[in-house]
């Protein structure tokens, strides 16, 4: 892409230089801000239609969606003489607070016609009211990176995260003149589709390849590797059929409870959806964050052994997790040690399959996720038994072949990255004057 032919120093050092044309102005110098719903209480709210009730722009229609604000309302009670704020077509709406800094200061362009329509009370409203100013081209510009390391440097708190209104108005806003910015903002439209129409293609291959997984899964483990191999119905329904050989038992003949409680020097251990049971130090280091270690009555905690597998608060929505390590685990959660010599491997994957899950949830109808299964609810669930050299060759397999479909998924995850990667940079090089774009949307030219 082409330069500019000349620039100068824009005196905000996280600006740098700028085209030498462009124009700076602080924000409240082109538009007015307003806040949000104010004064309201948890009765004035519905997440649903209800006559005599409003729609309100949700904290999360803005946080997910910064190019343009969705139809995803939710509603509120405004009383006659109420006086609130409204939003009109082309007010820009921020995030004001918020419990993470990735979330301060994300900004959404109002395109809709809704009237009467209200703000979250976390957010506040800029209304542009300079000829000069597109509102199109202000958003891209103050969801580029300088503005979004901007609001966050000067946000503050620490459980919630606070953006002052100050800092909104006082912001540093870059002014082409008002055809440039409408190239500019024209230009990222049509480039950013693009990408994220690339982006939403590779998500879809890595549904398709999730899919694939289980499925795969699935087959190995209730039809065994021999597609020749006679069949019977095993009479139970998540299952289906099975090769005549193998057996069918109920869980509890095949795994009973650890009650073994902590030994000394038992590591603490955490039962994760993506890794298993594994020492919570690791698991902190793959997460790159800390998690909250228990401090008291580290005697209760139950003591778990390689191999086993645990029935933890998440089970109920992903299966049951294996355990890589030896430790301790909370006592809420159950233990499972075999009562047979079995494969590990291959009921690791039994117990991550889509339709054990199924089975698993339809035990206990009244549970939802997040809250605990216990061992007469996994106890109730019959299992195949294959033979134990069937069991390792069917391990054996799925680890070869899951290690293929992880590693197309690790690339097409990549792929994702450079592609959003790349939005990011073009709209800050669009919108700071790095490069210059209106001649190239004039003439049709793509990059």
């Amino acid at each position: 892409m082409p330069t500019y032919g000349a620039y100068k120093d824009s005196g905000v050092e996280w600006l740098g230089e700028v085209p030498a044309h462009w124009l700076l102005k602080k924000l409240k110098h082109i538009g007015v801000i307003y806040a949000g719903l104010a004064g309201k209480k948890g009765e004035d709210f519905s997440k649903q239609p209800r006559d005599g009730f409003s729609p309100f722009v949700p904290f999360t229609s803005i946080a997910n969606n910064t190019a343009e604000v969705k139809n995803i309302y939710q509603y509120v009670f405004v009383r006659k003489h109420e006086e609130q704020s409204f939003v009109k077509k082309n007010d820009l709406l921020f995030l004001m607070s918020s419990e993470t800094l990735d979330d301060i200061a994300k900004c959404s362009l109002y395109l809709g016609d809704n009237n009467p329509l209200y703000l979250n009370s976390f957010c506040k409203g800029f209304r542009i009211t300079s000829e000069k100013s597109i509102p199109k081209y202000i958003n891209y510009l103050l969801q580029s990176d300088n503005y979004r390391h901007y609001f966050g440097v000067v946000a503050r708190g620490f459980t919630r995260i606070n953006l002052k209104q100050e800092f909104i108005n006082g912001a540093p806003i870059l002014l082409p003149p008002a055809p440039e910015q409408t190239a500019i903002a024209a230009f990222l439209d049509r480039k950013t589709a693009q990408i994220d129409q690339a982006v939403a293609i590779k998500e879809q291959q890595i549904a398709l390849l999730k899919e694939h997984k289980q499925i795969l899964i699935q087959t190995a483990v209730t039809r065994g590797l021999d597609p020749n191999v006679p069949m019977r119905d095993s009479g139970v329904k998540w299952i289906g059929e099975i090769p005549a050989h193998w057996e069918i038992r109920r869980s509890k003949f095949v795994f009973t409870q650890r009650k073994e409680l902590a030994k000394p020097g038992d590591v603490q251990l955490s039962a994760t959806q993506a890794y298993g049971v594994i020492p919570q130090d690791e698991y902190e280091s793959k997460i790159e964050r800390r998690v909250v270690k228990i401090q008291f009555h580290l005697e209760k905690r139950k003591h778990v052994e390689i191999d086993d597998f645990v029935i933890s608060m998440r089970s109920f929505q992903g299966g049951l997790e294996r355990a890589w390590s030896e430790g301790c685990i909370r006592s809420s959660y159950v233990v499972l040690r075999p009562l047979i010599k079995l494969n590990a491997s291959y009921y690791g994957y039994l117990f991550k399959s889509s339709r054990y899950i199924s089975a698993l949830q339809s035990t206990a109808n009244f549970i939802r996720d997040g809250q605990d299964l216990n061992f007469e609810n996994f106890s109730m669930i019959d299992l195949p038994i294959a033979p134990l050299e069937e069991q390792c060759k069917i391990a054996d397999y799925l680890d070869n072949q899951i290690f293929l479909l992880n590693k197309s998924t690790e690339l097409l995850l990549q792929q994702i990255d450079k592609l959003k990667e790349y939005k990011t940079t073009l709209i800050n090089s669009a919108v700071t004057g790095k490069i210059r774009v209106a001649e190239s949307v004039q003439c049709g030219a793509e990059l």
